[in-house]
């Protein structure tokens, strides 16, 4: 949230900010296939990957200064974070219900929140935002290590041959996910700064909790909507998304609507990541891997694309651009619900 204000009070320009922004989920994609033709995610590759997220933050600090180095550090951050992030969802996902999952992750946003307004007022001190890059990254560290005791997959269960992994047979979903993710990028990178540019830049921080306060609601109440059709949640929550970007692209000097598109954020981001999420879970029987190639493609991929793209778009219209983006994503769920009943198990 806080990161693009600060590479702009660096001397980015938009271009750089977005590059920035998409190597770091371009690694995300990559490590999936490495991961399965070469290498086995275990608890000791895990452990590494906690560790150069720590050395990643760090040496934003001492790169920032320099485009090509900073680019590097991202590099290697997306490459941890997209081992890590997969290993525990696949571990909350083993251990946890439907009903439990949302109440579990909500803690998440609630982090969000913390540090969104904590440093609010720390906007203009650009380096403070790294320090506190680095004291989190420290705390994931830890945290990130314990949650070792609750994987029992590497122990007790049977592994699975990645190899047979295939995108293929479901790949009207895949693309569903990258297309989705990808207009999330311009998002995600460029909220901030167009709030900023449209005269909202005391407000941002302020609508990024409004919309994290939503997703948290969401996800403490949405177990029983995940009950239901996890394709149908899925169509809802891409059109959506869709009227969420276009209310941006019509009404950017609106306060009030723009708040009023960020409660979609319930929808958009905490029941559309849940469903999707378990909704791939239940797909594969190579768990770990199929969480890093959900990462990978979406968030990975389509993020890292989304942001390089944004970059060079930045303006007017950004968010139109997203909300045609975003209909091709339900386009491609409708596809892949006509598919799936002609898809043998």
């Amino acid at each position: 949230m806080f990161m693009p204000v600060a590479l702009e009070g660096f001397g980015y320009n938009k271009i750089e900010i977005g590059t920035i922004y998409a190597v770091a989920p371009f690694m995300r994609f990559l490590l999936p296939f490495v991961f399965k033709y070469y290498i086995k995610l275990t608890h000791k590759v895990y452990i590494y990957a906690l560790f150069s997220t720590l050395i990643s933050a760090v040496l934003f600090v001492f790169t920032v200064d320099n485009f090509i180095a900073y680019l590097f550090a991202s590099l290697l951050l997306g490459a941890s974070m997209g081992i890590t992030l997969p290993f525990v969802e696949t571990i909350s996902l083993q251990q946890l219900s439907k009903t439990i999952y949302g109440k579990i992750r909500m803690w998440g946003s609630v982090g969000f929140i913390v540090v969104a307004l904590s440093l609010k007022a720390l906007v203009p001190l650009p380096m403070t935002t790294l320090y506190i890059l680095i004291l989190t990254t420290i705390l994931t560290l830890i945290f990130g290590y314990l949650a070792l005791q609750y994987d029992k997959e590497e122990k007790h269960q049977k592994q699975e041959d990645e190899s047979s992994f295939s995108l293929k047979k479901y790949w009207a979903f895949w693309a569903s996910l990258f297309l989705m993710q990808m207009a999330f990028g311009g998002f995600y990178t460029f909220f901030s700064l167009y709030e900023t540019h449209h005269g909202f830049a005391d407000y941002f921080p302020y609508l990024w909790t409004f919309a994290v306060v939503c997703e948290i609601i969401m996800l403490y109440f949405q177990a029983p909507l995940l009950q239901r059709n996890l394709l149908t949640l899925l169509k809802f929550a891409t059109l959506i998304t869709v009227i969420r970007w276009l209310l941006l692209y019509l009404y950017p000097d609106s306060l009030e609507i723009t708040f009023f598109s960020q409660s979609f954020h319930a929808i958009s981001f905490a029941l559309y990541h849940t469903a999707s999420i378990t909704y791939v879970f239940s797909l594969y029987t190579q768990k770990r891997l199929a969480q890093q190639f959900f990462l990978g493609i979406s968030f990975g991929l389509g993020g890292s694309i989304g942001s390089f793209v944004a970059g060079y778009i930045y303006g007017e219209y950004l968010f139109l651009f997203e909300a045609f983006i975003t209909f091709g994503a339900f386009i491609m769920l409708i596809v892949h619900d006509r598919r799936r009943e002609t898809i043998a198990p």
